[in-house]
């Protein structure tokens, strides 16, 4: 330490803090959320997976899987009952 570090024009100052979050889940550089869909979890199609047998065992209710379907629809299309192994589905938060 010298002796110009003690002189300083700037006074005391305390660190920046990070800004307070707002909620969670993704968001681009701005904060938005950047797909309100990707805050759930994600599941890998396995043989033998049906959207109502993701739904019961994530959910607890087969009934759910219409969430799933338009969480996801960009991935499967236009037909539900068309879920492909290995494809990667968003599980929204319900």
């Amino acid at each position: 330490m010298g002796l110009l570090d003690f002189l300083s024009d700037k006074g005391e100052q305390k660190p920046v803090e990070p800004a307070a979050k707002t909620g969670t889940g993704a968001t681009d550089f701005f904060g938005n959320a950047a797909n309100p869909a990707a805050t759930g979890e994600t599941y890998t199609v396995v043989s033998g997976d049906s959207l109502s047998k993701i739904a019961k065992n994530h959910y607890g209710d087969a009934a759910k899987w219409p969430q799933i379907y338009e969480a996801n629809k960009a991935i499967i299309g236009n037909n539900p009952d068309l879920i492909e192994v290995g494809q990667v589905l968003t599980l929204p938060s319900l």
